[in-house]
């Protein structure tokens, strides 16, 4: 059977629109870090990047490169993890310039990619499809742990409101954030959807 992360791991990806407490654990990613404007042509290369890698592994059967365990599942879904460098942490005020944006944009492998394997997939991508910013991919297993999670209906710009919400939650609850820094999930290709119908789930960490 097909394994399809929006029915098997609802818990994880597909939260309510409104705040929600939930213990994340370890997952295999590929990730590239970049730092910059998420509008840049630089960003979206290096989203294809990742979806190149993702797909390798998904269509690996056809090319007799299938790993052991291997299954039939739905590619997970594009993700980040976002904070600001020096100079827009120290003129932050409520707003930013995007350009200070520092990122960690990923893809989550399943469980029977491992380290090796990746390693694999990322030769014969370079060798098949290749780019400069390969050399910038990396295979990690990242945990989030303890989170706070609530999906955002609407631009992206709109975000600050949603997390208004997520902290006065957390607030009553005497929960307290580890940081500023937070992981979105996209739930929507922003380059076929319009903005009031994009669907993001935000996430910051909990102490």
């Amino acid at each position: 059977m097909k394994k399809e992360w929006r029915k098997s791991e609802k818990h994880y990806y597909l939260p309510k629109a409104k705040p929600q407490i939930v213990e994340v654990p370890a997952f295999n990613f590929f990730v590239i870090d970049g730092e910059g404007n998420p509008n840049s042509e630089a960003f979206a290369e290096a989203i294809g990047v990742l979806y190149s890698l993702s797909y390798a592994i998904r269509m690996s059967p056809k090319k007799d490169r299938a790993p052991e365990g291997y299954f039939e599942y739905t590619v997970y879904p594009l993700e980040g993890i976002w904070d600001l460098n020096e100079k827009g942490r120290a003129a932050y005020d409520g707003s930013f310039d995007k350009a200070n944006l520092v990122y960690r944009i990923m893809i989550r492998q399943p469980d029977f990619v491992d380290a090796s394997y990746a390693a694999e997939v990322l030769e014969w991508t370079k060798k098949e499809k290749p780019h400069p910013l390969l050399a910038k991919a990396k295979f990690e297993k990242i945990e989030d742990g303890p989170s706070l999670q609530m999906l955002h209906n609407g631009p992206f710009d709109n975000e600050p409101e949603t997390f208004k919400i997520m902290q006065a939650y957390a607030d009553a609850e005497g929960l307290k954030r580890k940081s500023m820094v937070h992981r979105e999930i996209y739930l929507s290709d922003a380059r076929k959807t319009a903005q009031e119908k994009l669907k993001t789930v935000l996430r910051f960490g909990l102490d």
